[in-house]
């Protein structure tokens, strides 16, 4: 809440948003400072030339704190913001699941040529895109779906038959 307050006034006088004040904000929202354990990997990238947003909303990417995401809803545009994850302790080992012990291949939902729906969505807003598969993907793996007025493909994550997600949603 703070950060959204520190940002309310940040733009340059070129009609561009602040990437110092958001460099602050990330700093005050992950409560660790740029390049330490918890905080962000690295500054805003200065080059960026985001419209002035009055109010940005910051929020965890996932519930590994492992990116810090930036949206500004009106002008519309958003930014993740890596977060340095902690070191394991000398000589752990990461816990091995069923599925890192015996890789398990699983069958394509989506293949090469399928017609795809590409959604995106959360509480109070969802999108949808058609388009066509150019890769076969198993549930969970990524696949590049041509969409008609795109320049270039768009990447998204299989679900089931016919259905994709952009990654970083959930379904």
């Amino acid at each position: 809440m703070i950060a959204a307050f520190l940002l309310a006034a940040a733009a340059t006088g070129a009609g561009f948003q602040d990437t110092d004040a958001l460099d602050r904000a990330v700093a005050a929202f992950t409560a660790r400072p740029i390049g330490s354990e918890g905080g962000a990997r690295a500054p805003v990238d200065a080059r960026l030339r985001l419209a002035a947003c009055p109010m940005v909303a910051m929020s965890w990417r996932t519930e590994a704190h492992d990116a810090v995401v930036i949206a500004c809803a009106g002008p519309s545009w958003r930014l993740f913001v890596p977060v340095i994850a902690p070191p394991r302790a000398a000589g752990a080992v990461a816990p091995r699941t069923a599925a890192a012990a015996v890789p398990v291949r699983a069958d394509p939902v989506i293949r090469r040529g399928d017609a795809v729906t590409i959604e995106a969505g959360s509480d109070g807003f969802a999108i949808t895109r058609e388009g066509v598969a150019i890769g076969d993907a198993a549930p969970g793996a990524r696949v590049m779906i041509k969409v008609d007025d795109a320049p270039r493909p768009v990447q998204a994550v299989a679900v089931e038959a016919g259905r994709a997600t952009l990654p970083g949603w959930s379904e």
